[in-house]
């Protein structure tokens, strides 16, 4: 009693009580804490004990035990294709050779593409000298995975280690058909030269440049008929490289490897003209290490002439770049035209010439063409005195001369070249043709001393233009003719040209023409001829008149000079009718003003 009232007076511990009861921020998953605990090594299993099998039942419950624990890997996950091989692998090695292939295959349902699979289950045939099978597999896989490099190689590789030559290069060729990488091209070459045939190479390599049309390749196929010995098909394979790639798509490397051949062959007028070639059509940044070669070449077999080449190839590649960045740097293409026609072929200066001519200056203003049309001068000259082709010198100048816009500005000099050269060919027809400006044609007529001919341009040109630059022009022909009354000639040309001018209402004009009549009387005319024509000079005299605004309106009065010449006036007495009304009117006006202001009479007379 005592006890159990001992028991009853013991302290009961009191339960904590949760207050807050919401889920913490950190949740702690099962999976955490046992891969935690496998970390630590919490729980360490002893490794099962080795077994030792002594009869066959115990080793068929091995068996057992073993396949149901593989069964239960994969029916957990199908997916793991680790777990397949391993089982596969394991079955091999109890010899159940069957068992392991329908192991593989139950695998390849479950995932086809999985390279290590095939590449498993073909070596396990493989190892166990099951060379049908074999076949079979490597079969299945390049046709299920034909992208597959591996499989090839492979399949390729035991049939040419059993010997069966033909069947590896059938599987070649099945590769070829779908275009591989370039490696398993050179894998199938390499394959034939094993066997010596060159031939059945050479054929693949024609296929090789097709499907993989690189650079590269064109000179590994010329290099591998060089070391061959087929020096012919070596040189036919680069200038069909070359022909090939075009000048759209040139490469440094395919000249330099062509050039390098030729030279071992001891041909070096080809290897010039190989580099030369390159240069005139590779730009200068591309073709740094052509030049390199040229220069090492020349410096080898080459003279001074040699090196001399390689200078002007270097220059003419800095002009090309030049023109190429502003084609309107006429300046350019004079300095590349010079080094031209100082080395190259008559074509290759004509091909230049008709480069530089094509680029026209974008506006039709005189300026522009200045130095342009230098450009076709430059060409006719050359046609004529360097190339000696007189029909296409004829073609430049008429060429030029069609494009020149003559309605906005022309070229006299031109005209007069073209001329000068028909001259020079004995043709005066086409020189006279061909000056179809009158005062280039005049001054034709002028040096073949032709003066009737001269006079009958002037006449013909004053009836469509009384210009006096033209009747000034004509007075001194005459003057200058130097023949028996050339003087009186041009004393009459200058009376005529005073006469009709009469009616000009370009008064200076009709000054400038009496001015020049002038000069030639003071310097050939007696003293009554001077005076005569003095008496013709004009009165300069100042005037105003009114000046309207472009809407019309009245902007006030300007002064201006006008020329009163003595014939108009005796010719017209009203004038001095005229001065006599404008005098009395300023009096009226004046008289008129003296009347409305008294005061400024008195004041003035005072003063």
């Amino acid at each position: 009693m005592a006890a159990s009232t001992a028991a009853g007076k013991q302290r009961i511990p009191k339960v904590a009580k949760v207050k807050n009861k919401a889920p913490a921020e950190v949740q702690i998953t099962a999976e955490q804490l046992l891969r935690e605990a496998k970390e630590r090594e919490l729980e360490l299993l002893p490794p099962p004990p080795q077994q030792k099998i002594t009869d066959e039942e115990e080793l068929n419950d091995y068996k057992l035990r073993k396949r149901k624990t593989f069964e239960d890997n994969i029916r957990k996950n199908r997916t793991v294709i680790s777990n397949w091989i391993k089982y596969a692998q394991w079955e091999e090695s109890l010899k159940e050779i069957q068992r392991a292939r329908s192991i593989y295959e139950r695998a390849l349902d479950v995932d086809y593409r999985n390279i290590t699979l095939w590449l498993k289950y073909a070596e396990m045939e493989m190892k166990n000298r099951q060379v049908n099978h074999a076949r079979n597999i490597w079969d299945r896989a390049i046709t299920t995975l034909p992208r597959v490099n591996q499989f090839w190689y492979k399949y390729t590789y035991m049939e040419e280690m059993l010997g069966n030559i033909a069947g590896a290069r059938q599987v070649f060729e099945r590769w070829m058909e779908w275009q591989p990488e370039e490696q398993a091209w050179h894998s199938y070459i390499n394959f034939e030269l094993r066997y010596k045939e060159v031939d059945r190479a050479r054929t693949i390599y024609e296929r090789f440049v097709i499907v993989h049309p690189d650079v590269k390749n064109w000179i590994k196929y010329a290099r591998f008929e060089e070391k061959h010995g087929y020096f012919a098909h070596a040189r036919k394979v680069y200038e069909r490289a070359v022909e090939f790639f075009g000048d759209e798509h040139m490469d440094e490397h395919l000249y330099v490897a062509f050039a390098k051949f030729e030279e071992n062959q001891k041909e070096f007028e080809r290897v010039r003209v190989i580099y030369k070639y390159a240069l005139d059509r590779i730009s200068k940044q591309e073709a740094q290490e052509l030049f390199k070669n040229y220069t090492i070449f020349e410096k080898k077999f080459g003279d001074r002439r040699g090196i001399e080449d390689i200078i002007v190839s270097k220059r003419r590649f800095q002009y090309e770049e030049e023109v190429k960045a502003n084609p309107h740097n006429y300046d350019a293409w004079f300095d590349y035209l010079r080094l031209v026609e100082s080395d190259a072929e008559a074509e290759t200066v004509r091909e230049v010439y008709e480069r530089a001519i094509a680029n026209v200056p974008p506006i039709q203003e005189k300026r522009h063409w200045k130095r342009y049309i230098y450009l076709w001068v430059n060409y006719a000259l050359y046609e004529e005195l360097e190339a000696k082709d007189p029909e296409r010198t004829r073609q430049v100048y008429q060429a030029s001369l069609e494009l020149i816009p003559h309605k906005k500005f022309t070229f006299a000099k031109m005209w007069l070249l073209y001329a000068q050269f028909e001259i020079r060919q004995k043709n005066l027809p086409f020189a006279r043709r061909a000056l179809v400006l009158w005062k280039s044609y005049i001054d034709f007529e002028i040096e073949q001393e032709e003066t009737e001919r001269t006079r009958n341009l002037y006449r013909r040109l004053l009836q469509r233009t009384q210009h006096v630059k033209v009747w000034i022009s004509f007075a001194q022909f005459e003057l200058s003719s130097g023949k028996e009354g050339s003087l009186a000639k041009c004393r009459q040309i200058y009376e005529e040209a005073n006469k009709t001018m009469r009616n000009c209402e370009e008064k200076e004009e009709r000054l400038m023409l009496l001015e020049s009549w002038r000069s030639f009387e003071d310097e050939f005319g007696t003293i009554s001829d001077k005076e005569r024509v003095d008496k013709l000079m004009p009165e300069k005299v100042k005037k105003r008149r009114k000046v309207q605004s472009d809407d019309g309106s009245d902007a006030g009065w300007e002064e201006y000079y006008d020329y009163i010449f003595p014939e108009d006036a005796a010719n017209q007495p009203n004038l001095k009718l005229l001065a006599m009304a404008k005098l009395w009117k300023k009096q009226q006006q004046e008289k008129e003003a003296a009347e409305q202001d008294p005061d400024k009479d008195i004041d003035e007379s005072e003063s």
